[in-house]
């Protein structure tokens, strides 16, 4: 007997629909040999001009859930009393986990040969226009960049499988944190098929037991997500302002080399740090809530916010564009282009 839904689809005569699954393709160019100097020079690292058709993903999409899990002051949900507990535990984790899977600093002069801090900021800066184009989540993003370095730190590669190295890793991270991650093959075709789509496997397999099947570990997103409540508070600014300005600056952080050597506790404490001093340079930047949910104190994050304070004003990766494009567009604020003074103040990392 027939079903209705047969006699439905006898009868339709609408036409079948074909989708368009095409995607633009981001090449990266051939890596230049640069000195670790000064990155001032202009790096081509596309041949290609595309429109981006990722729309603007708040720092924070998932923001009520974080709130709740590290128990924000402000937040106020039924089951609140059910998470609060946890949340002490959570953060000990995370703290605890961030010190185990890090890379090993120093590793470009203790273990690489022909890979230079240069050539990974420029395959950084590529795969942020990649998970742009494939509107990839900013936490497979930050991951991608953490397997890079994990991997790096223990296995020598050769200049010429540095972009391997990068679609792979973001590959497996799409795979972590994707609900509908992009194929292998998909970073074959935007690497303009110059690896071979068996190459891209063996990559990812090496990837995995280097890493020894670790792939989950906090990266400075994780903690931004904790501290952002607190860096928010009692702010007559907007608070999506400054979630895009917050993610603008922790993905510079990622641009440079020298960020390793802190925790990524330590470069998102700083990331609110000077964000909130970008917004109102006259207020103090630092507050007491703050001090207490990070656990450091203004003094500690001098250092890291002087870096990142220069990533912002160009004095650091001054070539890499992709960031800095991304976040002057209107759909983020074009948070990139806000004015900031040319010097923090000495007396904001003293304690108040």
């Amino acid at each position: 007997m027939e079903t209705r839904a047969a006699r439905k689809r006898a009868n339709s005569n609408t036409e079948p629909i074909v989708l368009n699954n095409k995607k633009q393709r981001v090449v990266l160019g051939e890596l230049p040999n640069l000195p670790d100097l000064n990155c001032s020079e202009e790096v081509q690292f596309s041949n290609e001009k595309f429109q981006s058709r990722k729309r603007g993903v708040c720092l924070f999409e998932n923001f009520k859930l974080d709130k709740m899990v590290f128990g924000n002051k402000n937040t106020r949900f039924d089951d609140e009393q059910i998470v609060e507990p946890y949340a002490s535990d959570i953060s000990n984790y995370l703290r605890s986990m961030e010190k185990k899977r890090r890379p090993m600093v120093g590793y470009m002069e203790k273990v690489q040969r022909g890979v230079t801090s240069n050539m990974r900021g420029i395959l950084v800066d590529w795969l942020v226009e990649v998970a742009d184009e494939y509107k990839l989540l900013p936490e497979t993003l930050h991951l991608s960049v953490s397997y890079i370095d994990r991997f790096l730190s223990m296995i020598i590669i050769n200049r010429s499988n540095l972009q391997l190295l990068g679609v792979s890793s973001m590959l497996i991270a799409s795979k972590y944190e994707e609900i509908s991650p992009p194929k292998a093959v998909d970073f074959r075709q935007i690497t303009d098929n110059t690896y071979q789509l068996k190459q891209i496997i063996k990559m990812e397999a090496d990837i995995l037991k280097s890493l020894n099947f670790e792939m989950g570990n906090p990266h400075v997103y994780t903690f931004l997500k904790e501290f952002i409540g607190f860096a928010t508070e009692n702010q007559k600014t907007s608070k999506l302002q400054m979630e895009y300005l917050c993610n603008y600056l922790a993905e510079l952080s990622l641009l440079e080399y020298e960020c390793i050597r802190f925790l990524p506790s330590v470069v998102a404490a700083s990331v609110i740090f000077l964000a909130r001093f970008i917004i109102c340079p006259e207020v103090y930047p630092w507050t007491s809530s703050l001090s207490d949910c990070s656990g450091y104190k203004s003094d500690e994050l001098e250092e890291c916010v002087q870096i990142l304070h220069d990533l912002y004003l160009s004095r650091r990766a001054a070539s890499l564009k992709a960031v800095r494009q991304k976040y002057k567009q209107q759909k983020f604020k074009s948070v990139a282009n806000l004015p900031v003074c040319p010097e923090v103040p000495n007396h904001y990392f003293e304690e108040e």
